[in-house]
Formats: C-alpha cells, sequence, structure tokens
C-alpha cells in the first residue's frame, strides 16, 4: 500500500464518517436480543405473494424492456402513477418534476453533490435524520442546528439564525425539513408552522428540503399539506420513498422540484447510477397501478397503531418517573428523553447486556448535544417484544437512576 494514501483520498472521502447507528447495530446481533434500533418496516408487510404474480407477469410481456437499462429519469409508468398520488395531496406537478433515485438516501447524497461546496452552511433541526446530516457533511457541510418543540423546528430561532446569516452577508444553501412524523422525534409539523417556515425562506432566498419518506403511516389526526404544495415558488425539494410503505429492499425513491432543479439531479445521478434498476421499477409501478399499493398501506398503518399503542401503554405502565417521551401520530418511531444527568450511550451498553437495543439520540443531533435521549422504534419487532423489551429498557434506566441517586 502506498504510504500517503490519506493524503491521496479526496475531501469528500475525509469527510465520510462510518455510520454510529450501523456501527451500533453490530452490538445487537446476538440471539435473545429485542432491537428497537433500526428504522426497519415489519417483514409482515411485505406482499410477497402479489409481487410473485407481478413478477412473473412483467418477465412474461415486458421481459426484454424490464432487464435492459432505462432513463435516468425513470420508468414513465412508474413516474406517472407517483404523480397522480401527489395531484391528490394538492401538488401541480409533471413529469419534468419527478426523478426516480436509487432510495432516498441518494436523493440525499446528490443533494450535497449539486449544492454543497465545503464550509457552506445548511440548516436542520435539533434532531435531525442522522442519514441526511452524513450525507451533507460528506460534502463539507457546515450544519447549524435549530432547536424544535412541540411542532417542530422553532420558527421564531430559525428567523434569528437567517438575520444574523443576512447581516454577515451570508445564507444558507437550504432548509432540511422532516415534517411528517419526523425521525427520529415523531414530531408532525402543523399547518401553521409550515406556513412560518415556507415564508422565512421566501423572505431571506432560500430553498427547503421536504424529506417525507413517512408521511402515508398516519394512525390518527388529519393529514398536513405538504410544504411542496404550500410554497408556489419553486422553493421546495421534496423526497419520497419506498423503503417504509413498500420493499426497502427495492430502494426506489424520488425528488420532486422544479424543472431546473430537476435537470441538475438527472445530470448528477447519470455520473452516479445511470438509471435505477429497471425490474424493479416496473414492478412497483404495476402494483400501483392495480391499486395494491393502497390496499398492503392500510394493513401497514392497522399494524403500527397497535405496535405503537401497546408501546405507549407499556412506557406509561413501566418507565421510571423522570423519563419523557413523545407520542406520534404515525410513522415509525417515538423519541424518548431521560433525566438530564443520565447519558444514553453509557446506558446502551448495559442495555445489550440485558437483551434490549436502542439508537442514542445523540446522532441525530448535529451540535453534539441531545446525550440524555433516544430513539425507539415500535414498527420491527413483534406486539409481544415490544413488552417485553420496553420492561428490559425501563429496568437498566431504573438501575441507572437508582445508581445516580
Amino acid at each position: 500500500m502506498i504510504p500517503d494514501l490519506e493524503g491521496t483520498f479526496s475531501t469528500v472521502a475525509r469527510n465520510m464518517k462510518k455510520s454510529e447507528i450501523r456501527e451500533l447495530l453490530k452490538l445487537t446481533q446476538k440471539p435473545g436480543l429485542i432491537s428497537f434500533a433500526g428504522g426497519l418496516p415489519s417483514p409482515d408487510s411485505f406482499p410477497i405473494e402479489e409481487l410473485k404474480e407481478i413478477c412473473y407477469e412483467i418477465l412474461e410481456n415486458d421481459g426484454a424492456a424490464a432487464l435492459q437499462y432505462s432513463t435516468t429519469e425513470g420508468d414513465t409508468l412508474l413516474r406517472e402513477q407517483l404523480i397522480k398520488r401527489y395531484r391528490s395531496y394538492g401538488l401541480d406537478i409533471g413529469l419534468e418534476n419527478l426523478v426516480i433515485t436509487t432510495a432516498s438516501q441518494q436523493g440525499l447524497d446528490l443533494l450535497g453533490k449539486i449544492f454543497i461546496d465545503p464550509g457552506d452552511p445548511i440548516i436542520c433541526g435539533l434532531p435531525s435524520y442522522l442519514g441526511g446530516i452524513s450525507a451533507f457533511a460528506s460534502y463539507g457541510a457546515r450544519m447549524i442546528g435549530i432547536p424544535f418543540d412541540e411542532h417542530g423546528m422553532r420558527s421564531d430561532e430559525l428567523r434569528q439564525v437567517l438575520s444574523e446569516m443576512k447581516s454577515e452577508g451570508k445564507k444558507p444553501k437550504f432548509i432540511y425539513i422532516i415534517p411528517d412524523f419526523q425521525n427520529p422525534a415523531g414530531i408532525t409539523m402543523p399547518e401553521f408552522r409550515r406556513k412560518e417556515i415556507i415564508s422565512l425562506a421566501h423572505e431571506f432566498d432560500v430553498l427547503i428540503i421536504e424529506d417525507s419518506p413517512y408521511r402515508e403511516i398516519r394512525f390518527e389526526g388529519e393529514h398536513q399539506p405538504m410544504i411542496y404544495g404550500l410554497d408556489g415558488k419553486g422553493q421546495v425539494i421534496t423526497l419520497g420513498t419506498f423503503s417504509k410503505t413498500f420493499v426497502p429492499g427495492f430502494r426506489i425513491g424520488w425528488v420532486i422540484a422544479h424543472p431546473d432543479i430537476i435537470d441538475k439531479f438527472v445530470m448528477a445521478k447519470q455520473s452516479a447510477d445511470l438509471c435505477t434498476p429497471t425490474f424493479v421499477q416496473k414492478i412497483a409501478a404495476r402494483y400501483l397501478e392495480k391499486g395494491l399499493f393502497e390496499k398492503n398501506l392500510k394493513k401497514i398503518i392497522a399494524s403500527y397503531r397497535e405496535k405503537r399503542d401497546l408501546m405507549l401503554e407499556s412506557f406509561r405502565k413501566y418507565m421510571p418517573e423522570g423519563v419523557s417521551w413523545t407520542e406520534p401520530e404515525g410513522g415509525l418511531f417515538l423519541f424518548l428523553t431521560l433525566p438530564p444527568h443520565l447519558d444514553a450511550q453509557k446506558l446502551f451498553l448495559k442495555a445489550v447486556e440485558k437483551n434490549v437495543a436502542f439508537v442514542i439520540g445523540s446522532v441525530f443531533h448535529c451540535n453534539e448535544t441531545g446525550k440524555n435521549t433516544m430513539r425507539i422504534n415500535f414498527s420491527y419487532v413483534s406486539k409481544e417484544q415490544n413488552v417485553e423489551g420496553v420492561k428490559r429498557l425501563a429496568g437498566v434506566i431504573r438501575e441507572a437512576l437508582e445508581e445516580s441517586a
């Protein structure tokens, strides 16, 4: 190996870091451990029998095209089906506004590739999705965190940051938001807060990234209007995915934006992977066309609602005093806050010893705060494991509180 390998790497490569979640998950691969750590949909949600039939149909009737390269923009039927869905949400979009990506994680990476130069500031929530933070950091972004209240990113804090930056002749490249059942906090941003943030984006001439992987997994309450639909000025880029509502193994995502922005995504994607796999796009398109997506989504919502309800009930029953948590109206996660003097990272290894795992909340904070928080996933394990896992976790927390008393 050459002696100056590190110096040979690019700036982007040197900025890359291993996912702390992925590294921690290596410790959870032991028999009997109940893991609340991954952001995984339940395997019971996968429509295996329907997909068997669709795979046969496509190979029988359109096999040559399904196994060939496709356009970078994506399969036309799949894009048309997605556009139909988004129009029902109030979005005025056409084929020129949508490109298929290899899951939404590629969309996040392409955002960094298109918009971020080393040192560029971007705004995200405290907390925010680790995959977004990591993607932007690899391109050298300087993350500025905005704290949350019960309605999500605080608009008053955002205004203060934007005003201070403007006085210095600067502005962020974009504001990164997960408005529905936020990962990791589980909070949904109400319409008035969405409008406040859009107003600030218009006033300070800043793009908004609307990351929307969980929107359709709503258990209760009313769907809030999409930020893209409220904008009206082409300043919002929306990311979507099938990874939480259909099949994560297909790695299908998409980006919705103004045509001038979509052109840049297409160019950036061409140098990354040429196209998202054609076969899985055609499968997904046919699945939507047959109306099977809606049918299965109802089953997913019902299943995850039961698991969330059971977990919240278990939290109320077993968690010691001083521990609080969010109660999401949908999605896959809730966020737990410990008393300030406890460190979730120190609790993690003790929890694994007791055969239960979570994700430490500090990895979702770009400013090294949140050490007394943890993200809990309720969608993956069974209802019985949800209850038993909460009992184990509550026991670990109780022991730590007693030791610190």
